[in-house]
């Protein structure tokens, strides 16, 4: 690799055609010199608040100083962000050592740890997902306090919180703990209510089960701040019991303020397929998990474990990444096997890609194998002549498996290496077995192979391979590759030469990785048909209104739904517009929270047992306590927001509750206003619940919008940046017809939670009131 340093500290790239190896170091030293870069740019933001300097003199004023202290740029800048966190910042504290005084050698490690904390931080806050940023918090910072995994989580609406990144854990155990709604365990109600660290150094009390490897594994709970604000909460934690004194808790504290900067970082997606990527984790080799579109497009990167992140560069080779951008050499080839394997549903495998080496040309990939997986998913496994110290291992594996053999055709011996007795499973004053008689061993399906490749040798006079399974004396079955070359002498063969190769732990793994196919592509069916249950279960319930929908009195009504974006998060929406005997009309919205066909079922349960209730002809405010009993002791321990309306055309009156749902829009004179709601809790929260209920008059013209989060909620907004959206949009549109008025509001919906979203527009007639 060549090329040249700037000024900055950043290296112009001349070359890009490196091996693997040269890749990996540079995408290595790129990503700590772009740490190294923010670090100093805070220094000297600081530098130029406090000076009252421009940023280019402020930098050229860190340079100088750091030369007058005898001090590196970076550690003076760390000093400095360090010293300028403690007004009220992410302050980074290493606090003396307990029972007295510091000693001298503790007073001098604390400016070295405070740097190390800091550089720390930077790293976490230059990395690409949160869960990049989770990994550098854990290896860089909290692996030294023994931690093994951290966990962080994102607060969203109507108290959940959503898991945006973590590291340590399996994607299986990740995928479990996605989401956690407000009916929390202890410990994440006490860290959200009170903004106080929580420590479980024996584990959480019984019946409160928290991610980690055992009950009695040590955690700690701690709330992530932004701006003064909660907006998630964070876990660490230990292998085992784990005693957590006061020094611990305040680094920890410390370390854990900056993880709330992280989170305006991109969420990491969670796994497609949990299990299949835990498993790949397990393997010591690299492998990585790829998608592949129906469109001629390349296929792209998915997961890559731990080995095949080192031999990439790090994590950022994948999780979105193209094939062509983690391997620029040899990308066609791998894509064509690719294909090849999900299109015939059959393992595909090279012995080397390239397959002809050229000098100068980096380390090719070795020992090649692509397993078609579920829903248009490949896993490619290989070795890298890179990795010497693995290398070397697999080496001395190989020896010991391998074994010469040769066969006298024209009455002479057969002779055997050592190892091959240990192959066979014989003893070593057994007489060795000839090629030929290998039948009565091997498995009766593997026959017709020995005699193919006896054949091939014998008569064609060619070199041939197969695996036969061979039946040990005990009764095993093992697995050994057979690769023979004929002995010739003036054209008659002679003899048989080869070597035995046991490959029955490559062939175990092999199966195990297609049986955890076959299982994740049964679960994978299973979902799909679970979906359309629940999305035909749901469009059944609640249809779309195609048109406008002629209430009595002097209400028209337009209604939408529209699915979630992704197949797996079909919810709990609901509405529904119904006139009662008493003439009044019931408007209603309600989400479930949660996905799939367990809210589609309960929210099926909700709307009906509202409609029933509304038939009893009392108020909005006891339906709401209703439905809440309801959900309390049918829902499974799920919660659910819902507004609930009762329309007088009477009087052109509306009574209304709201259980932790949205504000109503109210479009009035071409001007929209968010109907506040009162402070009340969702349904299934709080057992004998008491609800409010507000009321509102309508006039002729009026508009109400009732809908869920789905139309709103961003990943990084706050709630009130996008009502304020949805208000504007709404009066933008206000002198369109109800049903263009959804149709154009579901168009420009400014959400991207995937979520799916319900929206229902009633218009007052410009008629007078029936008399």
């Amino acid at each position: 690799m060549t090329g040249s340093t700037d000024s900055t500290g950043i290296r112009s790239v001349i070359r890009a055609d490196h091996g693997f190896p040269e890749l990996a170091a540079e995408n290595r030293w790129l990503r700590d010199q772009l740490a190294r870069r923010h670090l100093l740019d805070l220094a000297a933001g600081v530098l130029a608040a406090q000076l009252r300097l421009p940023p280019s003199e402020a930098t050229e004023y860190l340079s100088a100083l750091a030369r007058a202290t005898g001090l590196s740029e970076e550690d003076l800048a760390a000093d400095i962000v360090n010293a300028a966190a403690g007004d009220g910042g992410h302050a980074v504290a290493v606090p003396p050592e307990s029972g007295g005084a510091e000693s001298e050698g503790a007073a001098g490690r604390r400016p070295a740890e405070g740097r190390r904390a800091r550089r720390t931080i930077a790293a976490a806050e230059t990395a690409d997902t949160i869960g990049e940023a989770a990994r550098t918090l854990l290896k860089q910072g909290l692996d030294e306090f023994g931690a093994d995994s951290l966990w962080l989580w994102r607060c969203v609406d109507r108290g959940c919180l959503r898991l945006a990144g973590s590291a340590g854990a399996g994607a299986a155990e990740a995928a479990a703990w996605q989401w956690i709604p407000p009916a929390a365990p202890a410990p994440f109600r006490t860290v959200l209510a009170e903004n106080t660290p929580v420590w479980l150094e024996d584990g959480p009390p019984a019946g409160e089960p928290l991610p980690g490897p055992t009950a009695r594994a040590a955690r700690a709970l701690l709330p992530l701040r932004r701006r003064d604000r909660t907006v998630g909460l964070a876990l660490v934690g230990w292998p085992g019991p784990t005693t957590l004194d006061g020094p611990l808790r305040r680094n920890l504290t410390a370390l854990m303020d900056v993880a709330g900067t992280v989170l305006d970082t991109e969420d990491t997606a969670p796994a497609a397929l949990p299990v299949l990527v835990d498993v790949l984790d397990a393997l010591a080799h690299p492998a990585m998990l790829l998608v592949v579109p129906g469109t001629p497009a390349a296929p792209a990167v998915e997961h890559l474990n731990e080995e095949a992140a080192a031999a990439l560069g790090g994590p950022s080779a994948g999780g979105g990444a193209s094939l062509a951008r983690a391997f620029p050499l040899v990308h066609d080839d791998l894509a064509r096997m690719v294909r090849r394997a999900v299109g015939t549903a059959r393992t595909q495998r090279a012995a080397r890609l390239p397959v002809s080496a050229v000098p100068g040309e980096p380390p090719p990939l070795l020992d090649v194998c692509v397993l078609p997986a579920c829903g248009k998913r490949a896993v490619v496994m290989w070795r890298t002549v890179g990795a010497t110290g693995p290398a070397v291992l697999r080496a001395v594996a190989r020896l010991q498996s391998v074994a010469l053999f040769q066969d006298s055709l024209t009455g002479g011996e057969t002779t055997w290496s050592p190892e091959a007795y240990g192959i066979f499973g014989m003893e070593r004053d057994e007489p060795p077995v000839p090629l030929a008689d290998l039948r009565d061993r091997v498995r009766p399906d593997d026959r017709e192979a020995l005699a193919d490749l006896v054949a091939t040798l014998a008569e064609r006079q060619t070199g041939g391979q197969t695996v036969l399974r061979i039946v040990l004396p005990d009764g095993t079955v093992r697995h050994v590759r057979v690769a023979a070359e004929p002995l010739l002498a003036e054209g008659t063969v002679t003899g048989l030469t080869g070597v035995y190769q046991d490959v029955s732990d490559s062939r175990r793994t092999e199966a195990a990785l297609h049986a955890t196919f076959d299982h994740l592509t049964a679960l994978h069916t299973q979902a799909e048909l679970r979906h359309q249950l629940a999305l035909q279960l749901q469009q059944a319930i609640v249809p779309e209104v195609p048109g406008l929908q002629e209430m009595p009195g002097d209400l028209v009504v337009a209604a939408r739904y529209r699915p979630a974006a992704e197949e797996y998060r079909v919810g709990g929406d609901w509405y529904d517009v119904l006139a009662l005997p008493d003439g009044k009309i019931l408007v209603a919205v309600g989400d479930i929270a949660g996905h799939g066909i367990d809210s589609v079922t309960g929210m099926v349960a909700l709307r009906n047992a509202q409609r029933a209730l509304a038939f009893t002809g009392h108020s909005p405010r006891r339906l709401m306590e209703w439905l809440n009993d309801v959900t309390l002791r049918t829902g499974g321990g799920t919660t659910a927001t819902a507004v609930c309306g009762l329309y007088d055309p009477e009087d052109r009156g509306l009574l209304w509750s709201s259980a932790g749902h949205l504000p109503m829009v109210l479009l009035r004179d071409g001007r929209a206003r968010l109907l506040e709601p009162p402070q009340d809790v969702l349904l299934g929260a709080v057992p004998s619940y008491v609800y409010h209920e507000q009321r509102i008059g309508l006039r002729p013209g009026d508009t109400l919008l009732l809908y869920t989060d789905g139309l709103i909620e961003r990943r990084h907004d706050g709630l009130d940046e996008g009502l304020a959206r949805l208000a504007a949009d709404a009066e933008r549109l206000a002198d369109h017809a109800p049903d263009t008025l959804v149709d154009a509001l579901l168009a420009t919906a400014a959400g991207d939670t995937d979520d799916d979203t319900s929206i229902v527009a009633v218009r007052v007639r410009a008629s007078p009131p029936t008399p």
